[in-house]
């Protein structure tokens, strides 16, 4: 009798192959929920904002839910009809996205490709690098100095294959603020064919006279475009929807770049009906920047190093303290975002979220040896 066939060696399958941009890509990450021993959160690591959307708003989003067994506006046309007349800008030259994270990844898609470069401070907006990788240009980063965007470097950072520079003003995370005349000396020094994208996600909560509203430098410079965001003083963050202003041009080219039905309906209704509510607008932002400046000047009474801010959260360059002082205030359920040997970031919430965050900060004792 012959012996029984010897089983069949099985080689291991092949895998897909995968952009080898990917591999050093760090993904980005949400911070990790924080609970008090009595279950309590205080979420205070997105900057979002702590108020619900008022009830004008709510009303579109229910009106509008009723609509979605249908696509979306692709144009968002009735949504930049809207955001032509508040902001007095010509409806050609506004595009919108999925967040301003989408829009800004359909600005990379509409200029950056292998071969070329993007520029931008760090630490800044954590999407940049991980966007520009994607879009296989490559990274410039120029440091910050003192915690705002060292222009002058910039600038001297800018080759024949830049193609496009971020300047996020307020800066994430620092929430420091560039003033016009510095930033109209630098925009005067970029080449025309290099696009300079003012990230103006904060803008809402500035109260410098002396910083730059981007809006402003729009006319004679076709190179530069404001991104601006419904995510924070809107309070539609998890709807996700964002804007660009520019150049024609440049608007069609960013619309070209566009994923289809990205910005859904019920995005648009809401961002529609948020611009109307310019009252409820108003009352949430001053609300927050005096909560802010209480909670700067409670900060700074208990000793802490805080650096004045423009948005609405807070930077405390912390340093090898850092992750002690996160993990503190992880244990009194205070979520905030954490940089690993360089500080934290901490948004501005209700009265009594940032009551938690202080009496956390206040109890904080740093580890020893």
């Amino acid at each position: 009798m012959s012996a029984p066939p010897a089983p069949a060696v099985r080689l291991p399958a092949p895998m897909p192959r995968i952009r080898s941009a990917l591999d050093k890509l760090v993904s980005f990450r949400q911070s990790e929920p924080a609970r008090s021993p009595e279950g309590r959160f205080f979420p205070l690591a997105a900057n979002e904002s702590p108020y619900e959307p008022a009830p004008a708003v709510v009303r579109a989003i229910h009106e509008a839910a009723l609509g979605v067994n249908r696509y979306p506006d692709h144009t968002c046309a009735d949504l930049i009809s809207e955001i032509s007349a508040r902001f007095a800008v010509p409806e050609d030259t506004v595009a919108v996205g999925c967040g301003s994270v989408g829009v800004t990844q359909m600005l990379l898609e509409a200029v950056a490709e292998p071969g070329t470069e993007v520029l931008y401070a760090w630490r800044s907006f954590e999407a940049y690098p991980i966007l520009t990788r994607l879009s296989g240009a490559a990274r410039v980063e120029v440091p910050l100095k003192d915690g705002v965007h060292d222009l002058d470097a910039m600038a001297a950072a800018v080759t024949d294959r830049t193609r496009l520079i971020f300047v996020c003003n307020p800066n994430n995370p620092t929430g420091t603020v560039l003033h016009r005349s510095a930033l109209e000396t630098f925009l005067d020094r970029v080449p025309a064919d290099c696009l300079v994208v003012l990230d103006e996600a904060y803008i809402e909560y500035v109260r410098d006279d002396e910083a730059a509203d981007g809006l402003t430098l729009l006319p004679g410079r076709p190179n530069v475009v404001v991104l601006r965001t419904f995510s924070k003083a809107y309070g539609l963050a998890g709807l996700r929807i964002g804007f660009a202003v520019g150049h024609p041009a440049v608007a069609d080219a960013l619309r070209k770049a566009c994923l289809p039905f990205s910005v859904n309906g019920l995005a648009q209704a809401a961002a529609i009906a948020a611009l109307r509510e310019r009252e409820a607008l108003r009352a949430r932002v001053e609300n927050t920047v005096a909560e802010r400046e209480r909670v700067h000047r409670t900060l700074t009474g208990q000793g802490w190093d805080v650096t004045p801010s423009s948005a609405n959260f807070l930077w405390l360059g912390l340093g090898e303290r850092t992750g002690d002082f996160a993990g503190h205030c992880a244990s009194a359920g205070v979520a905030l975002r954490s940089f690993a040997g360089e500080g934290v970031r901490v948004s501005v919430g209700s009265p009594a979220d940032n009551d938690a965050f202080l009496a956390a900060a206040a109890s904080f004792r740093p580890k020893r040896g």
